[in-house]
Parts: C-alpha cells; structure tokens; sequence
C-alpha cells in the first residue's frame, strides 16, 4: 500500500492549502468535525514506508546515482514540495534527515548523502532560519521581551528544577510565563517539577527506546522490515534530539515537538502506531531470514 499512501498524503497536503485551518500564523491543520488533523504528520510515516519498498525493488541497485540518488529524492520532493508551499520547514528538515539515514542504510553512497545534506542546510538557511531565530539562540538577552523570551522562560524553568525539582505538578513556569509548555516546551517543565534526575531518566528511556529499535531493525529477517525500523526509529531519535536541544538552547527553534510527551492527537497517534509496527517487526525476527539479492 506504500504507493497509494504516497498518492494520499501528497492530496492531504495539498488540500491543506486550500482548505487547512490556520494556527498561530501557521496553516497546517484540517479541521474535521471539531478535530484538528495533521497532514504532514501522516505524511512523515508515508514516506519511510514508501522508502522502505524503494529499498526492497531497488535491492543493489540502490548504489547507483539513477536509483539511489534519483529515485529517493524525486519521491522525496513529491512530500517536500507541499510541505514548502505550507512554509512547514521543521518537517522538511526533519525528513530530510531521517531520508539520509534511510538511504545510508539502503546502500546509497556516502559522497551523495553530503550533498545532500549540504543543500538541505543550505535550504533551511534561505528560508526562515537564519536571522532571527539565530540570533534569539545565541542572544536570547538582547531581546527579553519578544524573540528571546521563550528561551529564557525555558532556560529559567530548567535552572529552578536543581538536582530533584519542585515536585510533580508544581511548576510555575507553566503558568503564563513559558510559552506553549505543553507541547514544544514540555521538557523545560519536566526538568523543573522532577529535576536533573528524573530529567536524565526520561532521557535515559528515550535512548534505551532507540537503541533497541535500531537493534531490531538489524536484526528484522528482510530488507524492508530493516530499512522500515530504522527510519521509523530515526524519527522518533531525530525528533527527541531536536527538541531537547531547542528547549535547552543548544540549537535555534525548530518547531519540533517532544515524541509521546508534547500535546497534539495527530502525532500521538502516528508515534503509538510507528512503535506498534517496530514491535511487529521484532515479532517476527526469529522467523527464517529471506535471502535477499
């Protein structure tokens, strides 16, 4: 079902254009009967999969320039090219990235994925995040009152948590001082209720979660159960590092949200459902590998 998900997600995208409600100047959102959905979210899991068959037909073949760089970037601008038309650039960093490591894993050659990488930093720098969301995150004191506010709220919320924090519940950053503390920011308020301990915990089963999901996909008995794992599991790893890099202003803001911690149904339940298809995966491993070309 990888191609006519693929063919779903990009009319999803597209109709968000049209049709899409906008939030906080952002119009990213279909609103169905009082529930707001996420396209891009969908469109992030389709595009792993897709990758995923293209890996499976492409077989060796993936080492070549037509398939390996070709094929994967055309259907990778097919997701791409809404997502900029919607200025929805935290996705298309973020898929970016996660397409690299899938195509590294499906044997694409290295000197390829720089480029790459080279043009999606050169991409994102063009368009929105330099200037001043750069100079928020190396300046945040410069303008307390407007583009350095968030970060300091965080920063602030982060420093009062000490070793063993204020306790379950009763942060005070969370009340009309930090800015969206239920979704992008939600860290900063977990380490200032539980503290650096129970903050390093959390972070310490967010690695624990990855590494074995990336043991699984290693282990998974053929290529595209391999290559599915890995790229599900980058996402939920690229998503998790961003954010927590932003909220303790390690890097400039992004607009990426903390996976099954941040507020938001569309993205709850697409991460529920990735894991649900990592732990089907691990099911069948100790099955008869497939001998693959």
């Amino acid at each position: 079902f990888a191609w006519p998900r693929y063919g779903v997600s990009i009319a999803r995208l597209l109709s968000v254009l049209v049709i899409g409600e906008e939030v906080n100047g952002a119009r990213r959102w279909i609103n169905l009967a009082g529930i707001q959905f996420q396209p891009s979210e969908i469109a992030k899991f389709t595009m792993i999969l897709l990758f995923a068959r293209l890996t499976r037909l492409y077989g060796q073949d993936a080492k070549t320039f037509r398939h390996g760089v070709l094929g994967f970037g055309l259907a990778l601008m097919g997701i791409l090219v809404p997502l900029a038309l919607e200025k929805h650039l935290s996705a298309i960093m973020l898929m970016g990235m996660v397409a690299v490591v899938m195509m590294f894993v499906a044997g694409t050659r290295t000197r390829w994925l720089l480029a790459g990488a080279v043009f999606v930093v050169v991409y994102i720098s063009f368009m929105g995040y330099a200037g001043d969301r750069v100079t928020a995150w190396l300046h945040p004191e410069l303008d307390p009152g407007d583009t350095g506010y968030q970060i300091l709220q965080s920063l602030y919320a982060i420093g009062s948590g000490g070793l063993f924090g204020l306790g379950y519940g009763k942060s005070r950053q969370k009340y009309l001082y930090l800015p969206f503390q239920y979704n992008d920011y939600i860290f900063a308020v977990i380490c200032e209720e539980l503290g650096l301990v129970g903050a390093m915990a959390i972070v310490a089963l967010f690695a624990v979660t990855i590494l074995r999901g990336y043991w699984i996909a290693l282990n998974a008995r053929d290529r595209f159960s391999t290559v599915l794992a890995a790229g599900l599991v980058t996402l939920i790893a690229v998503q998790t590092i961003l954010n927590l890099c932003v909220v303790t202003n390690l890097l400039p803001s992004t607009g990426i949200a903390l996976p099954f911690f941040s507020y938001g149904g569309t993205a709850l339940a697409v991460n529920l459902g990735e894991m649900g298809i990592v732990l089907g995966i691990s099911r069948g491993r100790n099955r008869r590998k497939i001998q693959e070309a």
